[in-house]
């Protein structure tokens, strides 16, 4: 019985194990500027493109809630603290403005409307969710600025990054996603931007079956954690390296 048991946990592990991996170095804990790059799991982790230019929170990167970093000592993240969220994170559903993901995609998205909104209050029930309000002609005061459908192009496509999601915590960090950037070297309040073309790239490299998952880290704190975390080798990730 005690094996039966044993099997059916490494089984049930390895169903939910991650094939896909976005991996993206910052050089350090205040930088704002790093590369990113996707891996897939064919015997080891191997390279599924090349490194891409990527861009955090304005004040750099501090540790999040996710798979990996919660428990990490240092600087966690909280609401409006301008950095981006540090560790292993699943990846959440797509959020656009449009009817159908670009050609070649296949992954769980959702066509956000005019009552579609992210809550950001630390003092709702409804924090760090997605939320459709009923009555979007008259919405309730917090609205407006957390709608999801913007009239900006950098919220085209919004990834889901699942950091403080299971269940979220009061005022530890909300609406962290993957978007396009609005500038080659304009940092963000918390997400991980890149160029439109890399995003669509990342979008339709996706698969739900693959349970693909984010690692974000300074360079120094990947060294450390690679081997424990099941990350790939260092010299896999040369070309994210500072």
């Amino acid at each position: 019985m005690k094996y039966i048991l044993l099997a059916a946990l490494f089984l049930a592990a390895s169903a939910n194990a991650s094939d896909q991996l976005i991996v993206a170095i910052a050089p350090g804990w205040n930088s704002s500027m790093g590369k990113l790059q996707l891996f897939e799991r064919d015997g080891g982790w191997k390279a599924a493109s090349r490194a891409m230019p990527a861009l955090f929170g304005k004040n750099g990167l501090a540790w999040g809630r996710g798979l990996r970093g919660t428990d990490e000592p240092g600087l966690k993240k909280v609401e409006r603290d301008w950095r981006a969220p540090a560790g292993v994170f699943n990846i959440g559903k797509i959020y656009t403005y449009d009817a159908e993901l670009p050609p070649g995609s296949d992954y769980p998205y959702h066509q956000v409307t005019d009552a579609d909104a992210w809550n950001d209050n630390p003092r709702s029930p409804d924090y760090n969710r997605f939320v459709t309000i009923p009555d979007p002609k008259n919405p309730p005061p917090w609205f407006e600025k957390a709608k999801m459908r913007q009239k900006d192009f950098a919220y085209r496509w919004l990834i889901e990054i699942r950091d403080n999601a299971d269940p979220p915590v009061p005022g530890a960090g909300s609406a962290i996603f993957f978007h396009i950037r609005r500038g080659v070297t304009r940092p963000t309040s918390g997400c991980t931007t890149m160029a439109e073309e890399n995003l669509v790239r990342l979008i339709r490299w996706l698969r739900a079956g693959k349970h693909p998952r984010y690692v974000l880290l300074p360079w120094a704190e990947y060294q450390k954690k690679w081997r424990e975390w099941d990350l790939p080798d260092p010299a896999a990730v040369h070309a994210l390296a500072p």
